[in-house]
């Protein structure tokens, strides 16, 4: 399986991203702010923090003698753990290629895989039912009442979960 990620490179007056993958090289690139601020969303974005992709949910920055440095304190998008990663301001970071993307539940099997309709309709077989208490139990309890649900997976370096669920009415 192909797994692809940014790689953010720090330089004068910018930053910058290249997508970089495993089977090619940067196909892309795109500019990005040098300071460590808030997006104008509110949000830090995603950076790879021991080879998972994860949210970052604050950025503090220090400047000690010539080199300043960043730490990141950030959630892994797939098992909410939580990770805190220090680097110093001159060197790079990975950044994961993070897409949502909706389906339509069709079916629930018995062994935990969910059928999901995609856009072009086919059919996606390969998803396991999340791990999450909460939303495992609505997606269920909807299905069986026979509402008509949309569910939204994540996906990110080879990964993809459910990760959001939608009520579009009854069947």
């Amino acid at each position: 399986m192909e797994r692809s990620f940014w790689v953010l490179i720090r330089g004068r007056g910018g930053c910058r991203t290249r997508n970089i993958s495993s089977s090619r090289g940067p196909t892309r690139v795109r500019r990005r702010p040098t300071r460590s601020r808030p997006a104008p969303s509110g949000g830090h974005g995603y950076i790879v923090i021991e080879n998972r992709p994860c949210k970052v949910v604050k950025v503090s920055t220090s400047e000690t003698g010539d080199y300043g440095s960043c730490h990141f304190v950030a959630i892994d998008i797939f098992t909410s753990e939580k990770f805190e990663y220090s680097v110093s301001s001159s060197d790079n970071c990975y950044v994961p290629h993070v897409n949502r993307t909706d389906y339509q539940l069709i079916d629930i099997t018995d062994d935990g895989y969910v059928s999901l309709l995609t856009e072009n309709g086919g059919t996606k077989d390969d998803l396991k039912l999340p791990t999450d208490d909460a939303l495992l139990c609505q997606i269920k309890d909807g299905f069986a009442e026979g509402k008509d649900l949309v569910v939204s997976v994540m996906s990110a370096m080879g990964e993809e979960q459910i990760c959001a669920l939608k009520d579009i009415g009854p069947k």
